[in-house]
């Protein structure tokens, strides 16, 4: 078994997660505002990717500009991996490609801890990636501990480029925000991508 092979059951029942859904998990987290480049990024692309409407075109010109303007606000000391493999534990099932991964750490040749958010790009269907970006943010979490980290919360997001739904797990405690947010509100979702590395800013 890999990420990719994992549903929301499967990933419950393995790992013995309590999983929640509150309404609005990250009603308290301030947008932020985009930066020239990337509304003109997204002025110039956006409707281009919605129209090819395929995976790749959405992850290069709507997905990555997004993640890379995260990066940037922190003076390009988040870590950024695209497409990456992310093996953890062979046994388990935690082994596999990840879509997305950023770090707290300014390290851009090898994954090093903390990780700290995992992003699954998916065509128009949030709901079944959702088995597998849990599994990603479960192996983060054994990742970091195994590196000796103290950083034990992961955060995940499942995206189509135009919709984003957020996730958040505290040892076994997984949180599932039933809302979800919309590229018009890129305010909010830079918001949410951010608050992590806000949180462990003297990580990086």
């Amino acid at each position: 078994m890999a990420y990719s092979e994992f549903t929301l059951a499967q990933v419950r029942e393995k790992f013995g997660l309590i999983i929640e859904e509150p309404d609005n998990l990250f009603a308290e987290v301030a947008g932020i505002y985009p930066s020239q480049i990337l509304q003109t990024f997204l002025k110039e692309n956006l409707n281009l990717a919605t129209a090819i409407n395929t995976e790749k075109a959405r992850s290069e010109l709507i997905i990555t500009p997004i993640l890379l303007e995260v990066r940037r606000n922190f003076n390009f000391k988040v870590g950024f991996f695209s497409g990456t493999e992310f093996n953890v534990d062979n046994a388990s099932g935690l082994n596999g490609y990840c879509d997305y991964i950023l770090t707290a750490s300014a390290e851009i040749y090898e994954i090093r801890t903390p990780v700290v958010t995992l992003v699954e790009a998916k065509n128009e269907n949030i709901k079944a990636g959702l088995g597998q970006c849990i599994a990603e943010m479960v192996a983060a979490q054994i990742f970091n501990q195994r590196q000796g980290n103290s950083i034990t919360t992961i955060y995940g997001a499942i995206t189509t480029g135009t919709d984003w739904k957020f996730l958040k797990l505290t040892d076994k405690d997984l949180s599932i925000d039933r809302r979800d947010y919309y590229i018009v509100e890129i305010n909010q979702i830079l918001g949410i991508l951010s608050a992590p590395f806000q949180i462990y800013s003297t990580a990086i």
